[in-house]
This record gives structure tokens, sequence and C-alpha cells, in this order.
């Protein structure tokens, strides 16, 4: 079986709002998957389709080869989901809350405790497995969680936008984590909203927008099909900023000003041409720079050629009345 999840036509409506409509997505055996998109776009819908907490509309939905509405069961055995927050019991240690969910799984006793120990170290948390799970930081606290869904030995885990609101050093720490959990064998269906965290983890990327695939592919193919090469200046000064801006209007597309970072960047057909131009426009200018750099697209900047729109500036829909992000 090359696919441990396969969605053909799969449809999801709530009231008059189309969460999903006629989605088509696998994800590979043995690979990270990602599933990418702006809020609303159905990402959330489509976790919880895969973890049988909604039932579809239309289309079909099969996880590890089982039918998500006629064998909901045999879906839940197979499956690991760690959502948004980490939801696991303060007063407790991190290896009781792992021996509980263990044996709610229906393991016995000593099954239960070898299955803990196995993932406290797998998850390099062994250390610290009998300290009360209140004192843990924020970064402790979900790869804890990622252990709750792995003692059951799921063979894939649903990651929801796992590392939202972690801290950068936090999320580096889970994103360890998460390869550490796929070279052990178990396969993950990411959602996130941080393009750099599908870039690092994830071997296949799928955009979905307004409840459709638009595009999929490795990133590097991604990066590819956005087919223009970026000019990117970093300034001096913010203060150069409009005058950098304004030297490199007109070799592609519209400059990008990234004030925080004193950054600008364009999109060109010829990269190695414009660069040219771009050094003697500024220089004719007198603008003084730290750096000029030719360079291939980021993601974020393939979402907003395929999306026409940030990632990061999407507008959040109502979850009260849209439930589709």
């Amino acid at each position: 079986m090359e696919h441990i999840v396969e969605a053909r036509g799969l449809t999801k409506s709530y009231g008059t709002v189309r969460a999903l409509a006629g989605l088509d997505l696998v994800a590979r055996r043995g690979r990270v998957a990602a599933v990418l998109g702006p809020n609303g776009a159905g990402k959330t819908t489509f976790v919880r389709a895969v973890a049988t907490l909604v039932q579809p509309d239309g289309g079909s939905l099969r996880v590890a080869g089982f039918d998500v509405v006629r064998q909901p069961a045999h879906v839940r055995r197979v499956i690991g989901l760690a959502g948004q927050s980490a939801a696991v019991e303060d007063a407790m240690t991190g290896r009781e809350n792992l021996e509980m969910v263990g044996r709610l799984f229906g393991l016995d006793r000593a099954a239960a405790r070898a299955a803990t120990t196995a993932v406290l170290d797998q998850l390099q948390l062994g250390a610290d497995a009998d300290r009360l799970v209140r004192t843990y930081s924020g970064g402790m606290r979900r790869r804890l969680d990622l252990g709750a869904s792995l003692v059951g030995s799921p063979r894939l885990l649903l990651l929801d936008e796992p590392t939202t609101g972690l801290d950068p050093r936090s999320r580096i720490e889970l994103w360890d984590a998460i390869r550490a959990m796929v070279a052990g064998g178990t396969d993950v269906l990411l959602t996130t909203q941080y393009l750099e965290e599908a870039d690092q983890l994830a071997a296949d990327i799928v955009i979905i927008d307004q409840g459709r695939v638009i595009a999929e592919g490795t990133p590097s193919e991604l990066k590819s099909r956005a087919g223009r090469d970026v000019i990117e200046v970093h300034a001096r000064d913010r203060a150069a900023l409009p005058l950098v801006a304004e030297a490199l209007r007109g070799l592609g597309g519209e400059p990008r000003v990234e004030i925080a970072t004193r950054r600008v960047a364009i999109t060109v057909d010829t990269g190695t041409d414009r660069l040219m131009d771009a050094v003697r426009a500024l220089d004719s200018r007198g603008i003084d720079i730290e750096d000029i750099a030719l360079r291939r697209p980021t993601l974020d900047e393939v979402f907003l050629t395929l999306t026409g729109k940030p990632v990061d500036t999407a507008e959040p829909q109502d979850r009260r009345r849209h439930p589709a992000a």
C-alpha cells in the first residue's frame, strides 16, 4: 500500500460554507506530508476527517487502507493526533501522563510502562520523566503531547499546527522530535502556517485553498514552479529602503520591503542579467548596501504566487461560523 492517506473528491460543508470542495489528496508512506493553506482553506477540517472526528459529506477517504466512514474504529487504531495545544495533565509527572494514555489505549500495565519508557527516550524526555508537568517548558509539554500520541504505536501521526505559540528554540526542539519519530518509522501528516516548518520537515507539500488542492510536490519542485528568481538587497539602514525599492522598480515585479530585516526583494525573469542591472541601478544612485544576492524563491513566495496572498496575512475566518481553517 503506497499511500497512508488517500482522499478522492472529498467534500464537507458547514451550512452554506464549503470547507472541502472536492479535495483530492494523497500522503505517501515513509514521508512527512505537509498541508499548507491560509486560514479557512480547509486544513483542520481535513485533519478532523482523517481522525474520524467529522464525517465527510461526499467523496472517499481511506487511512492505511481503511475507509473512515465505514471503518472508523479501524482507523482510530492506526492514528495518533496532536493538536494546536498540549493536552497533558499538569498535576502528574511526564511518565504518569504517558502510562495513563497507554492504559487507555488498552495496554496492560507492563506494556504501558515499556511503551512509555521507549517514547520518553525517543523524545529526549527521559531525564525529566518523573518531574511534574507543571514544571515543564512549553516545548517540553508539546513533546510530551506528541509522546501521548505515540504510546499506542500509531502508523500515522496527525499534527495540526503543532508549533503554534512556541518560541523559536522550542519550535526547533519539536522539529528534532518529529524527525526522530519519522526516522523510527512513523508516518506524519502535518498542517502548518509556518512555511519554514514545511520546508524543514516535509518531503511532500500540498497547498490547498478554498477546500481544493491548488499545488503539490516536493519543496524543490514547488520552488521551481514559481519559475522566477529573486534579487534580494540588504540595506545598511532602514532610511535607505525606499531608495532601494525605487532603484529596483522596473527590473521585475513590484519590490517587497521588509522593514524589520532591512531587506528589499524583487522577482525577476532573467536572474543573472537583472542582478547586474540591479547593481548598476544602486551604484548610479549612490545607495550604500550591506549585500545583494540572487536566489531561488522561498516557499512563502511560492505561496504568494499561487494564492495571491501571503500565508501570514491571510484574514482569519470566524471559526464559530466557518470551522474550516
